[in-house]
């Protein structure tokens, strides 16, 4: 049998050796594939856009669409009986828009086709939310979100044909005793 100052001295031994083990293969996974990598991962540009002075809302610029080609009309066939058609005066071309004219042209397209809508909250049971919106007969939708500690249910009010008709809903919900979003368009 071995003595037990042997039987220390082997279990010693066996944990320097699991240590040793254990940092060699830490040492390939994370050392190697840093020394055998050619190139280092390279991320991608990121775009940065910073607000104006002013805090208006942002606006891209919008960017110009061909104008298709123009087709000739055909030529009509000559008479000899009558006389040659005097020339044409060609008509002025009709002034081109702006981009900024036309930016704020589909800008005011998109919101008279836009609807208005209002976010009364952020609940885990909305059913008391509900039925006073019935009540006082506001239009409403919910969405359920999930977050860290569970779902919730958003309550937003709308959609409304107009913004007066959002800012009075928001007016009556206000009185209700809610604290609710901004009027926010939505197409």
């Amino acid at each position: 049998m071995a003595e037990p100052q042997d039987v220390s001295a082997l279990k010693r031994r066996g944990r320097r050796r699991l240590v040793g083990a254990i940092a060699l293969v830490l040492l390939a996974v994370i050392v190697l594939p840093w020394i055998f990598d050619p190139q280092p991962r390279q991320t991608p540009p990121v775009s940065v856009r910073i607000p104006n002075e002013d805090e208006s809302a942002f606006k891209p610029k919008a960017v110009p669409k061909p104008a298709p080609p123009r087709q000739e009309a055909p030529k009509p066939e000559a008479r000899p009986e009558a006389p040659p058609p005097a020339p044409e005066a060609k008509a002025a071309p009709a002034p081109e828009k702006k981009p900024a004219d036309a930016e704020r042209a589909r800008a005011e397209a998109a919101l008279a086709n836009a609807q208005y809508e209002f976010q009364v909250g952020a609940y885990a049971e909305p059913d008391d939310v509900i039925a006073k919106l019935k009540a006082a007969k506001i239009p409403y939708y919910t969405e359920t979100v999930a977050i860290e500690k569970g779902k919730v249910t958003r309550v937003r009010a709308g959609p409304f044909a107009s913004r007066d008709a959002a800012e009075r809903a928001l007016k009556r919900i206000k009185a209700l005793g809610f604290k609710p979003g901004g009027v926010t368009a939505r197409s």
